[in-house]
């Protein structure tokens, strides 16, 4: 991914919206790069980890968000240009340093990419508008709208961040992280790497008095910002008519494709600087308009300031948003195009219902495709095997990583998913008021990312603690198989001695299983054994993830033992595929009414061989060739 974002000054290519943000820090110079992978940020710290050695800059994948925010304030207070990126989630993680460090300013430019998630594509906890929380922590915002203008803002966020001593948030949505586009690239700077942190009481104590002059000076910044920039980078497009769209970011986009469709030309104010509010903007905009029409993903917040400002400024002005669109989910442009036939009156003979329905025909068609584990994955043995003891009346915590797939059937083993580490102090929560048996899940990202203080909360207050599964399969997988401190190895590639999880955990007062995931009877066993003993008690499931075991694998020019099903033996129990839910192992029926057939689609089996394990009928065995059988995973 990151050999385009090399390719040399004045050429275009073809590049991801995040990837695009990537050269962007890159031709500022960025010195220091810290990060916790969150889609849809991802790939802004996956192209940085590439090519950061090449480059010279310094990449580090940290162990949460707070932690890789403040890395990166550390660099940028010491005079080296910094960047962070997550999701918005990861943001939450961040905010108590966020304000603190937006209130002292910075002296190296300090870039914060923060990517929303509308519909939530990869977010299933809420919809959640940073917007708001920028305003709240007074740091000043651009929005992309292209990968060309995720490039250009980028760099101008660096330069704005140094010119004005704060932090500078570019904020994304999943359309515009994800967007793919022609991008004509700049001159890469070498970067700083080195600085030196002055020391300065009126800048860095943050206490009475010197907190209210840090408020008072913040404030000044996001007044001079307006001033100097509010025309600048806010463009307004000449049209016809009296009623205009306001809007930003991917919607800004979309009302370019409705009106090149439509054939109309309106009046357009494109807002990149979003916050401070960008006043001189709009209104001049509005003064002589009827309508205003105002596109914005999720809240309603550049609708609630033009409304503020059009008080004063054209009161009679008709402003339409959240009256005609939803604050939930992300817009389309089937859903705007009528919004647009009622603002402008005006029918664009577009039958949106005889669109629907074919759109509606063509989904039907389409095969049903649920979320599922990969083949081989070793959380999938895991959940089974703690059913298969627990059964399905105890509380089974959620938390975040590829095993919130759990969730879904035939597992429905995540009761809740709130936030990473959260199911360990839920758990506790419902354990102080209730006597249900509870099984907390965590992985081993996530484990070192939130997991240990709640861990030792859980030691220290809990009497009643709930059995804690880690489920360990030695990457932030879910994201891309991003290293944590359990890999062994850095966000730049380098070896380092691997953090023991159970070394941790046993310092903790816990004891301790170690057991592999891909061995059934060892699950079972173990599980049994801790489910009847009290206090605090852990089981490390460990099993690597299957697609880095394949790709292993295929680099030596190896492979999985493949298994199949022995028809002779089979009983068509249906265990294989109704409760291990194996996507390679299928099903099929010849016509409806026929007794099925089941069969391991050698294509997709990758060898876990916990499927062989757990059948009752010893209908299923590995596919040998020669006399040799390479180990499942069971070994």
């Amino acid at each position: 991914m990151g050999n385009d974002t090399l390719e040399k000054p004045g050429k275009k290519v073809v590049l991801l919206g995040n990837a695009a943000i990537a050269r962007g820090a890159m031709e500022a110079g960025v010195g220091l790069v810290a990060a916790y992978p969150g889609t849809p940020s991802s790939e802004v710290p996956i192209v940085l980890s590439e090519i950061a050695k090449e480059c010279g800059f310094y990449f580090e994948y940290s162990t949460n968000e707070k932690v890789a925010f403040e890395t990166a304030a550390g660099a940028a207070w010491s005079g080296v240009r910094a960047l962070t990126a997550m999701k918005h989630f990861g943001l939450n993680v961040a905010s108590d340093s966020v304000s603190p460090v937006a209130y002292a300013g910075v002296k190296g430019g300090f870039v914060i990419m923060v990517a929303d998630d509308p519909y939530g594509w990869s977010s299933a906890q809420s919809e959640q508008d940073t917007r708001y929380f920028a305003r709240m922590a007074k740091i000043p915002i651009l929005e992309p709208s292209d990968p060309q203008e995720c490039l250009d803002l980028t760099k101008l966020a660096f330069e704005l961040s140094e010119e004005f001593e704060i932090p500078f948030m570019l904020r994304t949505t999943t359309k515009v992280s994800h967007a793919i586009g022609t991008v004509t690239l700049g001159n890469i700077k070498k970067p700083k790497t080195t600085g030196k942190f002055v020391k300065d009481r009126s800048r860095y104590y943050n206490i009475r008095p010197n907190l209210q002059t840090l408020h008072t000076k913040i404030n000044q910044k996001l007044k001079n910002i307006e001033k100097k920039y509010g025309l600048k980078l806010n463009k307004i497009h000449k049209g016809n008519g009296k009623i205009g769209i306001i809007t930003s970011g991917v919607s800004y986009k979309y009302t370019l494709e409705i009106c090149r469709l439509l054939g109309i030309k309106i009046p357009i104010a494109k807002i990149s600087l979003s916050y401070p509010t960008p006043e001189s903007c709009i209104k001049r905009f509005i003064k002589d308009k009827k309508e205003v029409l105002i596109l914005e993903e999720l809240e309603p917040i550049l609708e609630n300031e033009v409304m503020a400002i059009a008080k004063d400024i054209n009161p009679k002005l008709v402003i339409h948003g959240k009256d005609m669109l939803p604050t939930v989910g992300e817009y389309t442009l089937e859903g705007l195009m009528p919004i647009f036939e009622k603002v402008f009156r005006k029918k664009f003979n577009i039958d949106f219902e005889k669109h629907r329905k074919h759109a509606d025909v063509s989904i039907k068609e389409m095969p049903l495709r649920k979320p599922v584990f990969c083949p081989g994955c070793p959380h999938r043995s895991t959940f089974y095997a703690v059913k298969e003891v627990y059964g399905k009346n105890a509380v089974y915590a959620g938390d975040i990583g590829c095993y919130v797939l759990g969730i879904f059937e035939p597992f429905e083993m995540q009761d809740f998913v709130v936030s990473m580490g959260a199911s360990l102090g839920v758990s506790h929560g419902i354990s102080k008021v209730s006597n249900q048996e509870i099984v907390a899940f965590i992985g081993d990202s996530t484990f070192f990312h939130a997991g240990l203080p709640a861990l030792a909360n859980l030691q220290y207050n809990d009497g009643n603690i709930p059995l804690v599964v880690i489920m360990d399969n030695s990457y932030t997988a879910m994201t891309g198989h991003q290293p944590n401190p359990g890999t062994g190895i850095t966000g730049m590639g380098e070896k380092r001695p691997k953090i023991i999880i159970e070394d941790v955990v046993r310092a903790l007062g816990a004891e301790v299983k170690i057991v592999n995931a891909f061995n059934y009877q060892q699950l079972v066993s173990v599980i049994k054994e801790m489910k009847e003993k009290k206090g605090f008690r852990v089981i490390i499931s460990r099993g690597e993830c299957r697609l880095i075991t394949k790709r292993k694998l295929s680099s030596t020019g190896s492979t999985f033992t493949k298994f199949m099903i022995d028809q002779n033996l089979c009983k068509k129990c249906g265990i294989c595929t109704n409760n291990f839910a194996c996507p390679a192992i299928q099903e099929i029926r010849k016509k409806k009414g026929d007794q099925p057939v089941y069969y391991i689609n050698p294509e997709l089996c990758w060898g876990c061989s916990v499927c062989m394990q757990i059948c009752p009928h010893k209908a299923i065995k590995p596919i040998v060739k020669g006399n040799k059988t390479v180990p499942g995973g069971a070994d």
